[in-house]
């Protein structure tokens, strides 16, 4: 009796034992069973496709707003259907300023819900297209997350938006159609109109204050200025510190203090100038034929900022006598190629990037120069009268800011009212001495003024 309880225990133990090696080597093959895989994503799916594909603006969107991620979990669970903007409808279409409160870092929700807003968990192909309409739930989980989904007589639609592409690219896991204009939620466009008027009453002025122009520090009043004229006030007095698109910005003017020293920071940038070669024609106006180094010199003291748009030495030399003969020709071409703003090589490339064309005041005033974006460049002035940045960034401190540029410009007006005039010999340049000062002296001599040495 003794020896079957044991020989029963034995068999007991052996069953319990065999059990749990093969439950340990059953967790041990597949150790990651009860863990979810990610989801892996191939060469197939639809989002390659988008990213690879035509709708780049939408597809930078996508990769600004981090929302890869988000999206290969949806894909990996069901397939998509995604309404793509054309890019003319994000890049042109769309307002700038609400471009630009979706680009801001702290607007990321606000992106990412307007993204999801145009895709839907569930792939529709146009011959299943619903012909009465159909209300559909989108990947954004805000409220009112639906887009109506319609045909009428042939045109498909989703909510506001006509159908321009039907089945553009279809992919296994999902299909993407090409819709005319961009969706917003209304919880988005909220967040942009409560932004946006918090900044339009942050700056009311209290009612009764007079309206002061900032440039003249006058009260506003219409100044009519024909093309060619001095400016209304000097240079020092007229010019006002206003915002700047550079990434460092200026401080304000330092009163009679002189916080800066203007005087070697100019001085610099022209010895900058005469060491970088090609720009000895430019040097020669700022220091022997005007007194703009000195002036340039004062408003950097004050506090102010300037971009200095250099032309090289060829462009100087296409100048005629008839551009350099009259009174104050000299200051007001190289007023028109300074502007109040510092703005680098990268700065301004940007803003063309994004906004198109740019305005930039300068200090022949009331005249801007126009600056947008071609071949790869910064492209100032329009028709034949504009100059390419060749030379960029010379010269940075801070403060003052030097780009070469392959021409002179000048405004639009003087451009339209110019005669065509015949094609002028060039005059070979004497050692030491530039072209402009050669040109001042001769007319000066015809005056029976004594000559330049």
């Amino acid at each position: 009796m003794d020896f079957q309880i044991y020989g029963f225990t034995n068999l007991f133990l052996c069953t319990i034992t065999l059990f749990f090696t093969i439950t340990s080597a059953t967790f041990q093959e597949n150790p990651k069973s009860p863990i979810s895989t990610v989801p892996q994503i191939n060469s197939n799916s639809i989002l390659v496709a988008l990213l690879d594909s035509h709708y780049t603006e939408l597809s930078e969107l996508v990769e600004k707003a981090l929302l890869l991620q988000t999206l290969e979990e949806a894909v990996s669970k069901h397939n998509i259907t995604i309404f793509a903007p054309k890019n003319e409808a994000l890049e042109r279409d769309l307002d700038p300023e609400f471009k630009r409160f979706l680009l801001e870092p702290g607007n990321l929700k606000s992106l990412q819900n307007l993204l999801l807003f145009h895709m839907i968990p569930t792939r529709i192909v146009s011959k299943n297209w619903p012909a009465r309409g159909r209300v559909h739930s989108t990947l954004y989980a805000g409220e009112e997350n639906v887009l109506q989904i319609s045909e009428k007589k042939t045109e498909k639609s989703v909510s506001s938006a006509k159908i321009i592409k039907q089945d553009d690219i279809v992919k296994p896991d999902g299909i993407i159609h090409g819709i005319e204009r961009v969706l917003i939620p209304k919880s988005v466009q909220q967040d942009f109109n409560n932004r946006r008027s918090l900044r339009s009453i942050s700056a009311v002025l209290p009612e009764g204050a007079p309206e002061v122009d900032p440039r003249t520090h006058r009260l506003k009043k219409p100044v009519s200025v024909p093309a060619g004229a001095p400016p209304v006030l000097p240079v020092y007095d007229a010019l006002a510190p206003g915002p700047s698109l550079a990434p460092a910005p200026a401080p304000g003017p330092g009163g009679p203090h002189h916080h800066f020293d203007g005087e070697s920071q100019v001085k610099d940038f022209i010895q900058t100038l005469l060491h970088y070669g090609g720009y000895n024609e430019l040097a020669d106006i700022l220091v022997n034929l005007t007194s703009l180094a000195t002036e340039m010199g004062k408003l950097v003291s004050e506090g102010y900022v300037l971009t200095v748009l250099a032309p090289n030495d060829e462009a100087m030399a296409k100048l005629t006598t008839d551009q350099l003969s009259e009174p104050g020709a000299p200051e007001q071409i190289m007023y028109y190629h300074l502007i109040p703003e510092y703005q680098t090589e990268e700065s301004m490339y940007n803003s063309v990037r994004r906004f198109g064309k740019i305005n930039y005041d300068t200090l022949r005033l009331p005249h801007k120069v126009v600056a947008e974006e071609a071949d790869g460049s910064v492209k100032f002035g329009q028709g034949e009268g504009s100059a390419y940045l060749v030379d960029p960034d010379i010269y940075t401190d801070g403060r003052i800011s030097v780009q070469g540029v392959d021409g002179v410009l000048f405004p639009l007006e003087e451009i339209k009212a110019a005669p065509i005039a015949a094609p002028v010999a060039k005059v070979v340049a004497k050692p030491r001495r530039g072209k402009l000062m050669e040109v001042v002296c001769g007319t000066m001599g015809s005056f029976a003024f004594a000559s330049c040495h």
